[in-house]
Order: C-alpha cells, then structure tokens, then sequence
C-alpha cells in the first residue's frame, strides 16, 4: 500500500509527550491536563481552554531510580510515567487527574506530588475514586466525584468555565474525533483491509495525546485518504484480535504484524474500544451525569469484578472477534497487572474451550518490541492459524 501521507508525522507526535501540537495550543493560551485512565472522562478535560493529554513514556529506557522509590513489582507503565515525571518531562502539564482505579497508578500520583515533579504555581494532582459496580448509587457518587473532585478543581486553578454549555460544547468535539476513528476502524472490516493494525494504532494514539482541535484537520485528511487508497494485493496470513491491558506503543502492533499477522481489531487501554465511542446526549438532564454514565456502562476495565461486567468483558471480546473476522485472539497483559494477570489467565482459557477461539496468551513489558520471546511466539501462533484454515478449508471445524 502506499504510505499514508500525514503518518510520519504522527509517528514523530508520538516521540514526546509534549509534542508539537500540544506545544502549539500551549502557546495559545491552552491549559494542558495530564491523565492517565479512560475513568477520568477526557471530554470533562477539554472544556473551555483545557485540553486533554493521556500520558504516555515513549522511548523510555532505564527505569531505575523510578524502580527504587516503587520497587521491581509494580507495572512498568506506572514506574515509566514516575522515571519519565523525575526527567522533568511532564512540566508542560498545567493539571494531573487521577482516578483511583489500580494501585500501581496512585503511586504514581502520590509520587508526582511527593517528588514535586511539577512547582508551577497553579499546577494541581487531583484524585477521584471509582466504584467498582455500576448501579444508581455508584453512578451518582461517580457524577459527584467528577464535579467535586475534577471540574470544580479545574474552575478554582484556573477560572476554567465548566458549564453545562462547556461540557456540550466538549462533547461535540469529542463525538466528531470518535466518527472519525469508528469509520477508519470500520475499514478493518474488508477481507483486505486499507490500513494495518499499526497505522490504526497510531492514529488513534494522536487522537488520545494531541489537542483534539488541532490534531481534528489531519484525522479528517487521512480518513479521505484512506477511502481512495488501494490495499495490497495479498491477504493477510492471518487476522487477530488484541484483547487485555493497556498499549500506549504502536511498535507493540508493528512486532505482530511483522510477523504475519493482521491487527482487525482492539479491546485493551488506549485502544478505540471502549473510547471512541460517540457519546449521546439529550436535553433532559445535566450533560455530566450523562457523561458519566456513559463511561461506566461502556467500560471494559477488569477492575469492575461485578458478574454483569465480567460476562460483558467476554461477550465483548467474542462479538468483536466475529465482526471483524478474526482467526485468533491475543490476551495480553502487562507485567503486574493485577487486575488483567487474573482476567486473562481465566478468559484466555474460557475463550478457546467454550467459544472456541485460539488463543495467545501473554503477559509483556512496557516497551516489547525488542523481545524476542515474543517474536517467536507471534510467529508461531501465526503459523497456528494458518494450519487451522487450511484444516478448515479441508472439511476440519475449527
């Protein structure tokens, strides 16, 4: 396929978390809020003059002296931010959100405020809890957490306007971002997909890291792009979907793909499910409860451990499996994460002996592209599939 023409540009986006979007809206006058889990609403951090960065440690490579303050058994996506925070990279920030939805990421935030990692004058770490069941009580101490604990905090730092008509205004921006994305992913449909799992990946990235004005006109570009762009004339030896815990780097995609697999489909942190989902409003109720129920309901986090949500958590995976025509699905979890460590351990098993899925089953490290355990494992598993069609081409079920 010929390359995408605005990619290298995102790619260079993704080098540095203070980008060049993100530096351009800083000189604007823009306030830039950090935030690191789908729990903290990114439309409630693009109100007004604020917009939203999800954080992320591209290109990180010790992470010693992060290690020392949190020890060797917290995931490395938390000590990264904690290595990468202490380097001074995130003094850009004007505000931190933080949600309590794992220990390992409010020890990060407890050591962003106790390493003062950011002394601007106005600069605030904010935490918000997160229930662990969605019923009407939960929903409402969610709705009053965002308020209290997130806009309001917003409003006394900076005199931001955290309205009704604000959070509407947000939402429309959010929701043209989130058409976008769907329809690219909707693409992934074809039998010969016009893009590849990595180059998916890493627009959705940009569209999580950058300002969403700013990073909007070049979303809409590449969607035109892509519709008049031809795929390459052999087929994908395989179609996989990537289920499990978070993925802020698209090498991660690339190390599958080059190995002969096709990313069709996501469900993990930082993906596009849940996330690029447009957000519907009316005009009956406050647009923050409407928001806040809207996070909840879709949420696939495995922290939510009620039964609803975990039968949700694998009817997902199984539906968007069969939609996008996968052959196989790869469970991946970060090292000591405990909340996918036991999701995917049971799922990965119950979703190949009851649903009849093949199954890769991993856990990783923060940056995995250079291993090698991995590769040989893609490779296999590729291998895997492909004996499994030709077997069912031949008369064989699955």
């Amino acid at each position: 396929m010929t390359d995408l023409k605005n990619l290298i540009f995102f790619e260079d986006l993704l080098q540095n978390a203070d980008n060049e979007l993100v530096e351009k809206a800083k000189d604007e006058g823009g306030l830039a809020i950090g935030y690191t889990c789908f729990h903290i609403p990114e439309v409630l951090l693009n109100v007004d003059r604020c917009f939203s960065v999800r954080l992320r440690a591209p290109r990180t490579g010790s992470i010693d002296i992060a290690t020392y303050y949190m020890s060797n058994y917290t995931c490395e996506y938390a000590r990264s931010l904690v290595e990468r925070g202490i380097e001074g990279g995130f003094n850009f920030l004007d505000g931190l959100a933080g949600v309590d939805a794992c220990s390992m990421m409010n020890r990060f935030y407890e050591h962003f405020e106790l390493l003062k990692m950011n002394e601007k004058p106005n600069f605030f770490v904010t935490h918000t809890d997160m229930p662990y069941k969605v019923e009407d009580y939960s929903v409402r101490s969610y709705i009053k957490q965002m308020r209290i604990r997130l806009l309001d905090i917003m409003e006394k730092s900076y005199g931001v306007d955290t309205s009704d008509e604000a959070i509407r205004k947000s939402v429309e921006e959010h929701n043209r971002v989130c058409r976008i994305i769907s329809e690219i992913g909707e693409m992934r449909k074809a039998e010969n997909p016009v893009i590849t799992g990595y180059e998916f990946h890493v627009l959705n990235l940009v569209s999580y890291t950058c300002p969403k004005r700013l990073i909007l006109p070049y979303l809409e570009e590449t969607l035109e792009e892509l519709k008049q762009r031809k795929p390459d004339p052999k087929l994908p030896r395989a179609r996989v979907a990537v289920i499990g815990s978070e993925i802020d780097d698209p090498e991660f995609s690339k190390l599958i793909e080059e190995n002969g697999a096709r990313i069709v489909v996501d469900r993990y942190c930082f993906g596009s499910t849940p996330g690029r989902e447009v957000i519907e409003l009316n005009d009956s109720e406050p647009a923050l409860d409407q928001i806040c129920r809207h996070y909840m309901k879709v949420s696939e986090c495995a922290r939510y451990i009620a039964d609803d949500k975990v039968a949700q958590r694998r009817a997902t995976a199984d539906r968007l499996a069969r939609e996008y025509k996968a052959d196989g699905i790869i469970y991946e979890q970060m090292k000591y994460c405990d909340f996918w460590g036991f999701e995917r351990a049971l799922v990965s098993h119950i979703m190949n002996t009851e649903m009849g899925w093949p199954v890769l089953s991993i856990d990783r490290t923060y940056n995995a592209k250079g291993s090698g355990q991995l590769r040989t494992r893609f490779q296999a598993f590729v291998e895997s599939l492909e004996i499994k069609k030709i077997q069912k081409n031949g008369g064989a079920e699955r």
